[in-house]
């Protein structure tokens, strides 16, 4: 099997796999996927996700393809391209690591201020939503950005994590909070197009010297979200110079960085709803910090 026969038959991968047809290797692949490197006969190397119980939720792979396909669409950020969609697995275009330097970062952040501008036609998406393990919805909406924020990214994580014990009644409340209020943090901006997971551990620093986008959970959205994301667990390398090469070419609102707890919360609480409560006190420092602000 080389890369032209994959591009024909896509559906034939499992069965050369199965039958050892084609050289695997495991690499890395985050906290839900099973991960490996695919060495095709003409050399071209593949990155390859599957479920590891070998039966992923209904549109899992497929809505990853989807996310990605629409982000790199956009002819703004490098996203790796798909080759295989299938229900059982996603193989993607193989992307040689690197190291994160000054420059990568800095046309990263130019990069993803180009991808964002290119907007979307709503709040959501047109395919079913998952973050990380758990389905998202992304049922879209052409309202406000507050409101479609609370009830589509806030609440449905809240309730799962004060469901499994993951978060207390007090941090029920103190989150609660927030979303009665939270039509205050909408800037009336149009909806970005956005890579929708954006921790630092979905930015693939690349031989190449640039940043590539993996792991989306694709959307639009609020751009601010991206870039709150990229601080969090540790934080991007280099995150100042990506910020200010993004304000070169689209300046954040003003007040921006009082926001960024709100923006992380999200993602906090998709932690506790798929993890559990070793992420709760991020939880609770996040709703305090929007509280306070």
């Amino acid at each position: 099997m080389d890369l032209a026969y994959l591009r024909a038959h896509p559906q034939h991968l499992p069965t050369f796999l199965t039958h050892q047809r084609i050289r695997e290797t495991p690499v890395g692949g985050g906290d839900v996927c099973t991960a490996s490197r695919l060495t095709l006969d003409d050399g071209t190397s593949l990155f390859a996700k599957t479920w590891p119980s070998g039966n992923a939720p209904q549109h899992f792979f497929a809505t990853e393809a989807a996310g990605l396909n629409w982000l790199r669409e956009a002819n703004a950020a490098p996203v790796p391209e798909v080759f295989v969609a299938l229900d059982e697995m996603l193989a993607l275009e193989w992307i040689e690591p690197g190291t994160a330097s000054i420059a990568a970062a800095e046309r990263f952040g130019r990069d993803l201020a180009a991808l964002h501008r290119t907007g979307a036609d709503g709040f959501g998406a047109p395919w079913p939503g998952f973050i990380g393990p758990l389905a998202q919805d992304n049922t879209p909406s052409t309202g406000s950005w507050g409101d479609w924020f609370a009830e589509r990214r806030l609440r449905p994580y809240l309730r799962i994590s004060s469901d499994r014990g993951a978060i207390s009644p007090q941090d029920v409340t103190a989150v609660e909070r927030i979303l009665t209020t939270i039509s205050s943090y909408d800037q009336n901006e149009p909806p970005a197009r956005l890579h929708g997971d954006l921790w630092p551990g979905n930015v693939l620093w690349s031989a190449d010297g640039r940043a590539w986008l993996v792991d989306p959970a694709a959307h639009g959205g609020h751009r601010e979200t991206d870039l709150a994301q990229l601080a969090l667990f540790g934080g991007a390398p280099h995150l100042d110079r990506i910020v200010a090469a993004y304000e070169e070419v689209w300046p954040l609102s003003a007040g921006w960085r009082g926001r960024v707890p709100l923006h992380q919360l999200q993602l906090l609480l998709v932690h506790t709803a798929a993890f559990g409560s070793a992420y709760r006190g991020a939880v609770r420092a996040a709703a305090d910090a929007v509280l306070d602000s």
